[in-house]
């Protein structure tokens, strides 16, 4: 089990962790900030404020949404 790939969102992360240098807890902290807003509207912030590619911030996005679910 603890052999299996990661799957998801999450598959991102390290790739984004090394890229941005900064840790996914942090961008998760970014996209709560502008709670709120839409899907799309969060992938917009970390795209033009913080110069992030499509796929990363939607990966974020979709991860911390998901994980903010009641």
């Amino acid at each position: 089990m603890a052999d299996e790939p990661i799957k998801g969102p999450a598959s991102y992360f390290p790739s984004i962790e090394k890229k941005y240098g900064r840790p996914i807890s942090e961008w998760k902290d970014v996209v709560r900030k502008h709670y709120p807003a839409k899907h799309m509207e969060l992938v917009a912030v970390l795209k033009t404020d913080h110069g992030m590619g499509h796929g990363h911030a939607n990966a974020i996005v979709a991860h911390t949404l998901a994980e903010d679910q009641p």
